[in-house]
């Protein structure tokens, strides 16, 4: 490597939505200096979706709930002697892992955007982008070192790759069902306040194996089998099949789907990333900051601007439960093209 190349380290620790978010800027990053070192520091869950990555040097994961585990990481940092640190989290968990890499320059959002607005204080560098949705923000912050604007959302770029094992094992087992199309349904979403009922996702799965003419997938996160389970309660014949996928497989399966059903979670952002066509169910959250990136994907949304709280909240929302089976329905045949 030129000695003239910089080494940048990307602090994007989780989750799954948000490192998907910071991809487009990775990206210009190393369109702008491709020859450069381009590290990643995540936590260890997430690394299965970096390694996906290709354009990314050296990815360094850790365990934060080991202290042993984060000073390793620490020294890890320190020994690579990085130029400049990006922080696209804003959090003090990730701005103290820059400001603990030694990198004299420390690239974050200012005061106003950072979501632990004192963090601005590690870095040297605090932008204050204009952009609403967080690819662009995100894009800011690969600008302030050099990397080039895409100029819009749809132009943004999500390299991830499909792992050959993962998607023959998708393969498996939908063909054992002899599935050979299908729509995939994913009920979670972190927050309950995010989440659709699963009881309307499986009364939809009913109208849309009609419909379309093929089986749902159901696939769910850590902790939200229940959900996949009271899909399945309502669905009807044919079942829809309920798959509990690891990352890699996730993605797979996600690509294969002809439109990807679900609210505003880490499944749907990778859908968008892939390009699979998406109806994303917003609430409590704002697709104009998160949603999907192709102006032919479509938002099913009833909040009112008081409901638009990114409230974490533990049971549905009056903006989730405003939204109607009709609805949802009528948005998927649109997406699809159907009368």
């Amino acid at each position: 490597m030129p000695a003239t190349e910089p080494r940048f380290l990307i602090v994007r620790l989780g989750s799954m939505g948000d490192i998907i978010h910071a991809l487009p800027a990775a990206r210009a990053l190393r369109q702008a200096f491709p020859t450069a070192r381009l590290d990643w520091v995540v936590e260890f869950r997430w690394r299965p979706l970096l390694d996906q990555v290709p354009f990314v040097s050296s990815i360094l994961s850790f365990d934060r709930r080991s202290w042993r585990d984060v000073r390793r990481a620490v020294a890890e940092l320190r020994r690579a002697h990085y130029a400049c640190a990006i922080d696209f989290q804003g959090l003090y968990k990730s701005a103290l892992l820059a400001r603990l890499s030694g990198a004299p320059r420390r690239v974050g959002f200012a005061r106003s955007h950072a979501r632990e607005s004192g963090v601005s204080l590690f870095y040297t560098d605090r932008v204050a982008p204009a952009a609403v949705h967080v690819v662009m923000q995100n894009l800011a912050l690969a600008e302030r070192v050099g990397a080039q604007a895409f100029g819009s959302l749809a132009a943004a770029e999500f390299p991830l790759r499909i792992p050959p094992e993962a998607a023959a094992v998708v393969a498996r087992i939908i063909g054992k069902e002899g599935i050979k199309n299908y729509f995939l349904i994913s009920p979670g979403g972190g927050w309950r306040s995010k989440c659709w009922p699963p009881e309307r996702y499986g009364r939809l799965h009913r109208r849309l194996a009609s419909r379309i003419g093929c089986r749902g997938l159901v696939t769910f996160g850590p902790g939200e089998r229940g959900l996949a389970e009271a899909v399945l309660q309502t669905a009807g014949e044919p079942a829809p099949l309920v798959l509990d996928l690891d990352l890699p497989e996730l993605m797979a399966a996600v690509r294969g789907a002809r439109v990807f059903i679900g609210g505003d979670t880490g499944p749907l952002h990778l859908a968008a990333a892939l390009g699979t066509p998406v109806v994303g169910l917003y609430g409590p959250t704002d697709p104009a900051r998160n949603g999907p990136y192709s102006p032919a994907d479509i938002v099913v949304r009833n909040a009112t601007p008081e409901q638009t709280t990114y409230r974490r909240g533990s049971d549905f929302s009056a903006a989730m439960l405003s939204i109607t089976i009709d609805q949802v329905e009528h948005a998927v045949a649109q997406r699809l093209g159907l009368p």
